[in-house]
């Protein structure tokens, strides 16, 4: 078994409707799943391989819901990894770890992993992300549609996989280029704490 662990900042958006009902062991609020994950590795190591500070992302479309199978996914390492960081973060996202990534991995096909130069500004609801030219995304605040009033919704996930606590933000622009090719700005995106072993 391999001596790992992993800590940091993770940034989620997807299609679904604000608090995506996946959070919750329900059916996506448009049938199809299409999102992603962000991981910003402020701690971590995997077999004594050290990852402080390298990021990684994994986006994938989904025909239905995830735990129905059938998606494809691809995914991204930060550029600066070196050689033996980048096979531990490959190990970790072709699911060798256990952690999210070993259940997610029996859901999709998950092409080889692409370096790419991780851009990100960690502002709670003003974050902004960029990987690449691939992937971008960037949070603001979800607003009463009566009021116009900003509100700060959280979830609380006991058993959850990904992250246990996010805050909810929506997703001014989330776009994924590559052969998934989406773009579901205005849609559901959280941030949180992430922390695997």
């Amino acid at each position: 078994m391999a001596a790992w662990r992993l800590s940091g900042d993770i940034l989620i958006a997807c299609n679904c409707d604000w608090g995506c009902p996946c959070n919750f062991n329900a059916r996506p609020s448009k049938g199809v799943c299409e999102g992603g994950w962000i991981w910003l590795i402020e701690q971590g190591q995997i077999d004594g391989v050290d990852l402080d500070g390298l990021g990684v992302g994994l986006f994938a479309k989904w025909p239905g819901a995830i735990h129905e199978g059938g998606g494809q996914a691809e995914c991204y390492v930060d550029e600066l990894a070196t050689a033996p960081q980048r096979e531990a973060l490959t190990r970790a996202l072709r699911g060798g770890l256990g952690g999210p990534w070993g259940l997610f991995i029996k859901t999709y096909t998950l092409s080889a992993p692409i370096p790419a130069r991780f851009e990100v500004q960690l502002a709670q609801h003003g974050t902004r992300a960029k990987i690449g030219d691939a992937v971008q995304l960037e949070f603001t605040k979800i607003r009463n549609p009566v009021t116009k009033a900003e509100v700060h919704p959280e979830v609380i996930l006991p058993e959850g996989l990904v992250v246990k606590r996010g805050s909810m933000a929506a997703s001014a622009v989330f776009r994924v280029g590559g052969t998934l090719g989406y773009d579901h700005s205005g849609q559901y995106a959280a941030f949180g704490r992430f922390e695997y072993a």
